[in-house]
C-alpha cells in the first residue's frame, strides 16, 4: 500500500533538491529543505522519546519560527496529530482545549511553561521550543532518528483544528492526511505553482490558511518561503521584489493600498496575489487593479474542508465572488432541509469532496447535525450559485464575525460580557471596518446608570478573551431589539452601526 503520509507525498517533490532554500526570514537567515529534513526526522524521535504515539495529539501553542515548522512537520511524519492553537489564547482559553484534547504533549513558548503547567492533564507531558526542560528545538537537532516517514493511511488523522461555535463550546475539525494532501496537490496544479516561484509569507501559522494551505503548497512546489513573522508593512515592501507570490487576507491589501511607497517596483515581478479567511470587497478589488494592474485572485474554505472554491488563474475574475468549486470538489446551494435552490437563489452552502472532514473531535452528535446524505457537509455560510457555476458568499448562517482574518464567533464574547455583574445581557456583532475588514462590536444594557466605563469591562475582559475577539467598542443601550419570539435582531444593530467606523 502507498503511504498516503502528507510528508512522504511532499517529500516525494521537495527531495529533488534538498539544498534548495525552503524558509528564509527576514534577515536573511535561511533553512534548506535538508536542513528541515532532517530536524523534523529529529523532533518526531523526540516526541516519540517524550511518550508521543502515533495518534496520540501533540498540543501546540507557540510563536512563528522555522522551528515550529518543523515540529508541524514532524507531527505528520510520526503520525502524531498536530493540534495548532492561536498564539493570543489566555490561560482559561487553553484549559479547555488540552482537556478536550487530552494530548500526550503540550508544546508552548518557554516563557509560558509556568502559566501552562497546571492545565496538563496527569498523562501529558509539557515541552517547550528554544528553551525550557523539553526544547524540541535543540532536542531535534540532537536525537538519534531514523529518519522514517511512518505510513498513513488517507483516513487517518494530520490534524485537529478548534473551531469556536455559535453556542460558545468549540469544536475540534479533524483533518486527516487525505483531506491535507487533496487540498496541497489541486491547489498547486490549479494556481499553476511552477519553478522558481517565491511565496510570501506573512501569515499565521496556527490555521488552516497560513499552516496548510500556503505551506503545504509552497513545499510540494518545492519553493523558498519569505517567512516574515507578521504582516507589517514596511517588511513586506522590502520583500515584494522577490517575491512571485503572496497569499494574504484582505488586510493585507488594504495596507499596501493605504502605504503611498506601494509603487509598481513592489509587484512587478508578481504573478499572484491570493486573497482569503474573509471577504474582499468589492471597493478593495477595483482598487487593487487600479494602483497594480492586477487582480487579486479570491478563494473561498474553512477549517472543516480546507479550500472548497477559487476564481480561476487564467480567466475572468470577478470582484465579490469566490470562482468555481475545485476540482474533485462538489458545491452546491440549498434550503434548510437541503433541497438544492435554483440558479441566482440564496440557500446554504453545502460540499463534499476529498477536502471534507470526517467529523469533530468526540462530537458525534454534533457531526450528525454538520452533515447530510451523500456526505454533504453544511457550511452554514449562505451563498448564490451563477449559470456558470461560479459562488457567491453573500452572508453567514451562523453568527460568525472575521476580523483581520480571524473566526469570532459572538457567542463567545457575548458569554464573556454576560457574565459580569455590571452588564444584564449583551448582542456582538460585526460592523464593517477600513483595516480590519469587520470589527467586533457590543451592544450591552447596564445593569445600573449611568452604564459602567467601556474601558474598564474591556480590561476585565482580557483575561477571558485574546485580543482578536475583544470588541474594539461596547455600546450601551436600555434595551436590545426583539422579534416576536424573543430573539435578538442584530440585522437591525448591524444597519445601525454599520458607519461606526467608516471615519477611520
Amino acid at each position: 500500500m502507498d503511504n498516503a503520509n502528507l510528508y512522504h507525498q511532499l517529500y516525494q517533490h521537495f527531495s529533488q533538491d534538498l539544498n534548495a532554500p525552503c524558509i528564509e526570514l527576514s534577515d536573511g537567515t535561511c533553512y534548506s529543505y535538508g536542513e528541515l529534513d532532517q530536524w523534523s526526522a529529529g523532533m518526531a524521535a523526540a516526541l516519540t522519546q517524550l511518550g508521543a504515539a502515533p495518534g496520540d495529539r501533540v498540543v501546540v501553542q507557540v510563536g512563528k519560527s522555522p522551528a515550529a515548522v518543523a515540529l508541524y512537520l514532524a507531527c505528520l511524519r510520526g503520525g502524531f496529530v498536530l493540534v495548532p492553537l492561536n498564539t493570543a489564547y489566555t490561560a482559561n482559553e487553553l484549559e479547555y482545549f488540552i482537556g478536550d484534547a487530552t494530548p500526550a504533549v503540550v508544546v508552548c513558548d518557554p516563557e509560558r511553561e509556568n502559566e501552562i503547567a497546571g492545565l496538563l492533564p496527569p498523562a501529558s507531558v509539557l515541552a517547550s521550543l528554544d528553551g525550557g526542560a523539553h526544547d524540541l528545538a535543540a532536542l531535534g537537532r540532537t536525537t538519534k532518528n531514523s529518519n522514517g516517514v511512518l505510513s498513513r493511511s488517507k483516513q487517518d488523522l494530520a490534524a485537529i483544528l478548534y473551531t469556536s461555535g455559535t453556542t460558545g463550546r468549540s469544536k475540534g475539525a479533524m483533518l486527516s492526511h487525505g483531506n491535507l494532501a487533496s487540498n496541497a496537490m489541486t491547489l498547486h496544479k490549479l494556481w499553476g505553482f511552477r519553478e522558481g516561484d517565491v511565496l510570501l509569507h506573512a501569515l499565521p501559522i496556527f490555521h488552516v490558511h497560513g499552516l496548510f494551505v500556503a505551506l503545504n503548497v509552497a513545499m510540494r512546489n518545492g519553493s523558498r518561503i519569505l517567512f516574515l513573522e507578521k504582516f507589517a508593512t514596511e517588511t513586506v515592501l522590502a520583500k515584494l521584489p522577490r517575491a512571485t507570490v503572496m497569499m494574504g487576507v484582505p488586510t493585507f491589501y488594504t495596507r499596501l493600498l493605504a502605504s503611498p511607497d506601494f509603487k509598481p517596483e513592489h509587484f512587478a515581478h508578481m504573478r499572484l496575489f491570493i486573497s482569503g479567511s474573509a471577504p474582499l470587497t468589492e471597493q478593495t478589488f477595483a482598487q487593487f487593479e487600479s494602483r497594480t494592474g492586477m487582480r487579486i485572485l479570491e478563494r473561498y474554505g474553512m477549517t472543516e474542508t480546507g479550500m472548497i472554491t477559487s476564481n480561476p488563474l487564467e480567466g475572468e475574475r470577478i470582484a465579490g465572488t469566490v470562482g468555481f468549486a475545485l476540482p474533485g470538489v462538489d458545491v452546491r446551494v440549498c434550503d434548510e432541509q437541503g433541497k438544492p435552490r435554483t440558479t441566482g437563489e440564496v440557500g446554504v452552502v453545502e460540499v463534499r469532496g476529498p477536502n471534507v472532514f470526517p467529523g469533530y473531535w468526540q462530537m458525534p452528535e454534533k457531526t450528525a447535525e454538520e452533515f447530510r446524505p451523500g456526505g454533504w457537509f453544511i457550511t452554514g455560510d449562505l451563498g448564490q450559485l451563477d449559470s456558470m457555476g461560479r459562488l457567491s458568499i453573500v452572508g453567514r448562517a451562523k453568527d460568525l464575525i472575521i476580523s483581520g482574518g480571524f473566526n469570532v464567533y459572538a457567542k463567545e464574547v457575548e458569554l464573556c460580557l454576560d457574565a459580569m455583574s455590571e452588564i444584564t445581557e449583551s448582542a456582538v456583532i460585526g460592523v464593517p471596518h477600513p483595516d480590519f475588514g469587520e470589527a467586533v462590536v457590543a451592544i450591552c444594557v447596564a445593569t445600573s446608570h449611568p452604564p459602567p466605563d467601556s474601558k474598564e469591562l474591556l480590561q476585565a475582559a482580557a483575561s477571558q478573551l485574546a485580543a482578536f475577539k475583544r470588541p474594539k467598542a461596547i455600546m450601551f443601550t436600555k434595551e436590545l431589539p426583539r422579534n416576536a419570539m424573543g430573539k435578538v435582531q442584530k440585522n437591525q444593530l448591524r444597519e445601525m452601526h454599520k458607519h461606526l467606523f467608516s471615519a477611520e
